[in-house]
């Protein structure tokens, strides 16, 4: 079974579920809680409260975890239960960090034996004998095929948790020797968000607060600390534009698709923008995921065909 993952730093998506990047560990079985996965020894269960930001995901087990809760929501979408399920993954990296650490992230998630554990009291093992590693930013303009294949020249803008990563196409084929990666997610903007209305208005709120507010959600929080946000996430569109500006991506001069959770939060003020030309959006946060899963399938009827 393939099985597609986007490891954000705000958030892990498959091709149909999206949920934050958070854990928390505990070493009994929590009560009031029936999501828990419980996996040598720990129990452990999802929480809104998104994990450091982390470059290398392999550093400790805690992105491992997270990945056994969307492989299982994505066995128990298909209804599938075996005493041993056999899974072949499809996973990204940012276009910058690639080259370095492709292998390295493949060779986290491999196992020699079945990986056991139980979610929702419920045993599973699954086998994880074959794992792909493709270029984020490239796989979600994949389902764009016909677009990308005929523009000679087009850069992938990725708005993601933490990072934007920029990534230039020449006829459909990704020039890694092009793509750079920006520390302007929607995270470092959120940070100073939370930091400016608690140090003016001596409230507490956070990234589901902003969320809800960008996405004109948010009913309870008081007008001014809305007008505070709007304000922000204007100065960080902006503020992407400009530094793609000094990479030499003029959006005015050049054709060019936004992608990224971060993206679709601020896409009204990228369009305000003259910086941003004519740039296009894909309006769906699972956009890597599904991509992944499209050059998954490909790569896997190479090698069996």
């Amino acid at each position: 079974m393939l099985i597609a993952i986007d490891h954000g730093n705000y958030a892990i998506k498959t091709p149909r579920f999206t949920f934050v990047s958070g854990l928390t560990e505990h070493s009994v079985k929590p009560p009031m809680s029936d999501e828990i996965l419980e996996y040598a020894g720990k129990f452990w269960t999802l929480t809104s409260h998104r994990l450091p930001y982390m470059r290398d995901k392999t550093q400790d087990e805690r992105f491992f975890i997270l990945t056994l809760f969307a492989i299982v929501k994505e066995l128990e979408r298909k209804g599938q239960y075996s005493p041993v399920e056999r899974i072949q993954l499809a996973v990204g990296l940012p276009p910058e960090h690639y080259g370095g650490l492709k292998e390295k992230f493949a060779t986290y998630f491999e196992r020699s034996a079945p990986v056991r554990f139980t979610y929702r009291d419920k045993p599973y093992a699954i086998q994880i004998d074959h794992v792909m590693v493709f270029p984020q930013a490239f796989a979600a303009v994949v389902p764009r095929s016909d677009m990308v294949l005929h523009t000679s020249r087009l850069f992938i803008i990725d708005i993601g948790g933490y990072t934007t990563d920029v990534l230039l196409l020449q006829n459909g084929k990704p020039d890694l020797q092009f793509c750079r990666s920006l520390e302007t997610g929607v995270i470092t903007m959120n940070n100073e968000v939370i930091r400016k209305v608690s140090s003016q208005y001596d409230m507490k709120i956070d990234d589901e607060h902003i969320a809800s507010v960008l996405q004109g959600k948010e009913k309870y929080l008081p007008n001014e600390v809305k007008e505070e946000i709007f304000t922000a996430a204007q100065l960080h569109a902006n503020d992407i534009l400009n530094q793609l500006r000094e990479l030499q991506v003029d959006l005015r001069s050049n054709p060019a698709i936004f992608i990224g959770g971060g993206s679709i939060l601020l896409q009204p003020y990228l369009n305000e923008s003259s910086l941003a030309g004519k740039a296009e959006f894909i309006d769906s946060p699972n956009a890597n995921a599904l991509g992944y899963e499209m050059l998954g399938e490909k790569q896997l009827a190479r090698l069996r065909g």
